[in-house]
């Protein structure tokens, strides 16, 4: 092992790790295309893409240019009181993409980040509307938003990981996604009941992704959208992990033609370079901010918010996807993931198989995460399970025949008695 890792391996708090039983991290010493490379010179197939970040693949040439001429330039500067042009040519990007109004864009530098502000945007919009008690949102089983204290509030309290914190967090209304004709009349009369109290509905579109990788029809967000009109309440979608092209439109709000009032965005948005993202609001929620009061604005302000290089980023990726076949690279994806995964059906423990877009998923009916990635390791990929899921969510311009190396050992590790 290299030098650095055994001193720092006695420093590093490594995430979601328990760091007296977990196994040693592996050693990574470069990254290219959709392969991790080991200080051993192993190379792994990398079938999660850093967290759904990677959508490009590592080292896009196109991206490591425009950050590489960002840096010369400008690597920093705040935005209190400054505007810069990455920033204002992001925001205006952004805008013209997404659909609808949603036409206000406000930089932050993490996921979590970004749907806490859009969180407090929905509570002080009605605060500056002169409606007070508005503290509450209705969120979902299956939902995941953040680790962060207000976001884990919002999280699914009995599946996701944060059941610890319940006496720290503020209580929301965690119900069942409407995707039935009893559970939307169950979500109509709780809004009908309550909505005096709430800011509003918060959701990940199409997938639930940290939750389970759980899936919903379009249908579901155009029930949201009546339901939050018909009671006043705000709709704010969660597309951290689905915008950029995951689920096979560039957002997943595009599916079901349906806009929110606020969307949050991230991951994806740099390409799997830096860390940014952004939360973007219709002129409604914006509108509620103009005022000549001071204390009308948004006080919030992420210090390294619409950092130049990470926005020098951002515009390189939306130019990948506006000159390369993202879109049509992302369906082909779906049809290899699907016939790829589709032997998992009749193995043993296989509760479903299932995908949508640069998603797969095999749910088991239990799991040794530990053991899984070992193996996963020893077969020369990288896959990262989690609750009773096994899952794939690649670059986009992964190769043919290393996606099928991902879904092979899926399949074979799966087979192993």
């Amino acid at each position: 092992m290299p030098g650095w890792y055994d001193e720092g391996r006695a420093h590093a708090w490594l995430p979601y790790s328990q760091m007296k039983t977990a196994a040693p991290p592996l050693p990574v010493v470069g990254t290219r295309g959709s392969r991790i490379l080991l200080a051993d010179g192993r190379e792994l197939v990398d079938g999660v893409a850093s967290w759904w970040t990677a959508c490009h693949g590592y080292n896009h040439p196109h991206i490591r240019a425009a950050v590489a001429a960002q840096l010369d330039t400008m690597p920093h500067v705040m935005l209190g009181g400054l505007l810069h042009e990455p920033a204002a040519r992001l925001a205006t990007r952004l805008a013209t993409l997404l659909p609808g109004d949603l036409d206000h864009v406000f930089f932050s530098d993490s996921g979590s980040v970004a749907v806490e502000v859009a969180m407090k945007m929905a509570v002080q919009s009605w605060i500056n509307r002169g409606v007070r008690g508005r503290t509450r949102f209705v969120a979902f089983r299956g939902g995941y938003h953040g680790d962060t204290t207000g976001t884990m509030a919002v999280c699914d309290p009995d599946e996701g990981m944060h059941s610890l914190f319940r006496g720290l967090l503020p209580e929301h209304l965690i119900v069942d996604l409407p995707v039935d004709e009893a559970r939307t009349e169950a979500l109509a009369r709780l809004l009908a009941a309550r909505a005096d109290e709430i800011a509003g509905i918060l959701v990940e579109p199409l997938v639930q992704g940290a939750g389970g990788m759980l899936f919903h029809d379009a249908e579901v967000l155009r029930t949201l959208r009546r339901l939050a009109d018909r009671h006043d309440v705000l709709l704010i979608f969660d597309e951290i992990f689905v915008g950029f092209g995951r689920t096979g439109t560039l957002f997943a709000c595009e599916a079901a033609d349906v806009v929110p009032d606020i969307v949050t965005v991230g991951k994806a948005l740099t390409g799997g370079t830096l860390p940014l993202a952004a939360t973007v609001a219709s002129r409604r929620v914006f509108d509620a901010f103009w005022s000549d009061d001071p204390m009308h604005a948004l006080m919030h302000g992420p210090t390294y918010m619409g950092n130049p290089l990470a926005c020098a980023a951002a515009l390189a990726s939306i130019d990948l996807f506006a000159r390369e076949p993202r879109l049509d690279q992302v369906r082909a994806i779906e049809t290899q993931l699907g016939a790829g995964l589709a032997p998992c059906r009749g193995l043993p423990g296989v509760v479903d198989v299932r995908v949508r877009g640069a998603i797969g998923v095999v749910e088991l009916d239990r799991i040794d995460i530990a053991a899984l990635k070992a193996r996963f390791v020893e077969q020369g990929v990288y896959i990262r399970p989690f609750g009773r899921i096994v899952y794939l969510t690649p670059a986009f311009t992964i190769a043919a025949d290393d996606l099928a190396r991902l879904t092979e050992a899926i399949v074979a590790v799966l087979s192993e008695p």
